[in-house]
């Protein structure tokens, strides 16, 4: 699977050993940045993997940050996005098997390594449940004002 992962610099270590167990795991990744821990703002981070996993250049996409929180708010402004803040595995999978989340954010300060490998384990094998959960999902890229 093609995955894209970007971060903040709060969240770069965590970003580059998640790129690393996933391509020792037989996965194509795509590390949109950025490559230091020097000082960044995470919208632009989240903004550019919203758009690599919308134009369909990656899969599924990664978004770290310190809290996750920032940068999934960022992800989720574009409409084709439905990015899933969790901290363990059973939202993990929850957010594909309902929601056909397209990307996991995680927190880097909140979640160790073995969580997040955890976290995204449950994400990358959980396929969309589909059914009474379809028209939900299908009304998320296009909300009633």
């Amino acid at each position: 699977m093609k995955i894209a992962l970007a971060s903040d610099h709060a969240a770069v270590d965590l970003k580059a050993e998640l790129a690393d167990w996933l391509r020792a795991e037989g996965h194509e990744v795509d590390d949109l940045g950025p490559a230091t821990a020097d000082r960044v703002d995470y919208p632009d981070f989240g903004y550019k993997l919203a758009a690599a996993v919308a134009s369909g250049a990656a899969e599924r996409g990664i978004a770290l940050c310190g809290s996750g929180i920032g940068i999934s708010i960022a992800v989720n402004r574009n409409p084709a996005c439905r990015c899933a803040l969790v901290s363990e595995p059973l939202s993990a999978a929850l957010s594909r098997e309902h929601n056909d989340a397209n990307v996991l954010a995680l927190g880097a300060r909140l979640t160790g390594v073995d969580m997040a490998k955890a976290c995204v384990t449950a994400f990358l094998s959980t396929d969309f449940g589909g059914g009474r959960h379809a028209g939900r999902v299908d009304k998320l890229s296009q909300p009633a004002l």
